[in-house]
């Protein structure tokens, strides 16, 4: 007959798993360099209704877990929010839509914790707000942490584009205001100037993300596959599906623009929504193979 435990058996319990998984990590780290040129995985195509019925799929884990999920992504739009400030406060007004626009760059990274909820609620295991942390008993944990460092270097490397260009077009001094700021944009030449470069480059660093991280992160979760091994599959992935995944991503950027209005807080559902479906588009386009267990 099943019992019903206390808050604080339930508590302990979790932070027992919390406090194994966090045991594993550095060993993870270490596991980097050993699993690197690993056995590549087989990739298939897809067509947009695979890319609908992942989306579908997505939106179910978001409902069965919607508690959990909300609670760990509200993170996310927070600091949105704190990187919002911090570049109003520091009268970096010319920073503030590359914020916006490059802080998705990272959003893969800021997922991993979905992937590893919709693959327990796949193989049917226990899912709990600790769940989202057992990516650090993944044994490619060391290489998951890697590529999100990747990520943070292209996020870097953006806002580092983006400050020049404004340098080179409307400044190198900062606005007086915001209204100053926007005149400026939208009615001089060097406005337009930044408008179209600023969009040209976002679309380039967005799709070097794309191209590196559409399957990455769920195969370090799923396999105990090399970072290598991984950017390769998901570049290969890209390769044989172009279309939709030039469709997917399409879809990532509007779903973030939408959720990033206003101030981040609709990515409180968007993120969660989308990170639970790249699972759902990666088990489309990577078969199963030796996956790892619950």
């Amino acid at each position: 007959m099943a019992t019903i435990r206390n808050p604080v058996e339930w508590g302990l319990d979790q932070l027992r798993h919390v406090g194994a998984g966090m045991s594993n990590a550095g060993h993870a780290v270490h596991h980097v360099e050993e699993r690197l040129h690993s056995p590549a995985p087989a990739v298939a195509r897809i067509t947009v209704s695979d890319l609908r019925d992942a989306l579908e799929k997505g939106l179910g884990d978001f409902a069965a877990y919607r508690s959990d999920v909300i609670f760990l992504c509200v993170v996310y739009p927070a600091i949105g929010l704190m990187l919002w400030r911090l570049a109003a406060g520091a009268s970096a007004l010319p920073l503030l839509f590359p914020l916006a626009a490059g802080f998705a760059l990272v959003g893969p990274l800021a997922a991993v914790g979905l992937y590893e909820m919709s693959r327990r609620r796949e193989q049917g295991g226990e899912i709990s707000w600790a769940t989202a942390l057992a990516v650090f008993r993944a044994p490619a944990f060391g290489a998951i942490a890697m590529l999100g460092l990747i990520l943070v270097a292209i996020f870097l490397l953006w806002l580092a584009a983006a400050e020049e260009v404004y340098t080179l077009t409307l400044g190198p001094a900062p606005p007086a205001s915001l209204g100053a700021f926007l005149a400026a944009i939208f009615t001089t030449a060097a406005g337009w100037a930044l408008i179209f470069v600023g969009i040209g480059l976002g679309f380039l660093f967005a799709l070097a993300v794309l191209v590196i991280s559409v399957v990455s992160f769920p195969l370090l979760l799923d396999r105990d596959v090399g970072l290598d091994t991984a950017i390769g599959t998901s570049m290969r992935v890209v390769k044989a599906n172009p279309g939709p995944i030039a469709i997917w991503g399409v879809i990532v950027a509007a779903a973030l623009a939408l959720g990033s209005i206003p101030f981040f807080i609709g990515l409180i559902v968007v993120l969660p929504v989308l990170g639970h479906a790249t699972w759902h588009l990666y088990r489309k386009v990577v078969p199963r193979g030796d996956a790892r267990p619950v």
